[in-house]
């Protein structure tokens, strides 16, 4: 990351942007970088002017405790005075909930536009999170940061072989050392139902995008906070799962983006 900008805690928060036009931020999710987002960032950024970050607690930026969403919320108000005082949102899952709240908390945001936020839309996803939230906080308290990595894969839906060749893969260092952050996306998720009633707070555009080969459940939540919401649209990304690709993904979000 080229630049830094600190939040209202003292936290620096790191960041790199490229491109011109309007400024967007892009909001990166669970176990993941502002370095996740750089090829996003490449195919906007002959429109926009791109700014990804390193949330806080990964990569180049610091952290600071006791966590709070709030904090998060004021590290993209840091990032988008230091743009010039606007910026539209873009969050991928669980960056999408960080998106969500920030857009509602009131901050200085143009456009909102978020991909598969992971809400529970029955009663057994939702005991299914409480669960996953009693074992995080458990494991992460003992500091055994590859069981919590492997809780959250697991609580994803991935395979146990796939988990076992995950932990044997050069990946799995840099996975551990952001493991205290899965403790940040779970609290940005609350209490992991859809949060109609601060969605409707959102009084800007707000774009809410499932992908075409993603399981129904996807749509389900994306059509429930595009409903919650005053300026709701529902979309679909064709063809695309939860690992949406950058060069499909752009073009929808350009459109929107720029209207």
């Amino acid at each position: 990351m080229e630049k830094t900008t600190v939040s209202r805690d003292g936290t620096r928060i790191a960041y790199e942007r490229s491109g011109q036009g309007p400024a967007v931020v892009l909001v990166s999710g669970a176990m993941s970088t502002g370095a996740t987002m750089a090829p996003l960032a490449a195919e906007l950024s002959g429109r926009f002017d791109v700014t990804v970050y390193d949330r806080r607690g990964r990569g180049e930026s610091g952290d600071t405790a006791p966590y709070a969403v709030e904090r998060e919320i004021e590290d993209l108000a840091a990032l988008i005075e230091a743009l010039g005082g606007e910026a539209s949102l873009y969050g991928m899952s669980s960056g999408g909930a960080l998106v969500l709240r920030a857009a509602a908390s009131g901050l200085p945001v143009h456009r909102a536009a978020v991909y598969e936020v992971p809400y529970a839309v029955d009663d057994a996803a939702v005991r299914a999170a409480a669960e996953y939230t009693g074992r995080l906080t458990q494991v992460l308290g003992e500091g055994r940061r590859g069981d919590a990595v492997e809780l959250f894969l697991r609580h994803t839906g991935l395979g146990e072989e796939m988990i076992r060749g995950a932990r044997q893969s050069p990946m799995w260092a840099g996975m551990e050392s952001v493991a205290p952050s899965l403790a940040y996306d779970d609290a940005v998720l609350g209490d992991s139902r859809v949060p109609r009633s601060e969605i409707a707070a959102i009084t800007v555009p707000l774009l809410v995008l499932a992908g075409g080969a993603s399981d129904a459940w996807w749509h389900e939540a994306a059509r429930a906070i595009a409903d919650a919401a005053p300026e709701g649209t529902y979309g679909t990304v064709d063809r695309q799962t939860h690992m949406v690709e950058p060069g499909v993904l752009a073009p929808v979000l350009a459109e929107f983006l720029a209207g």
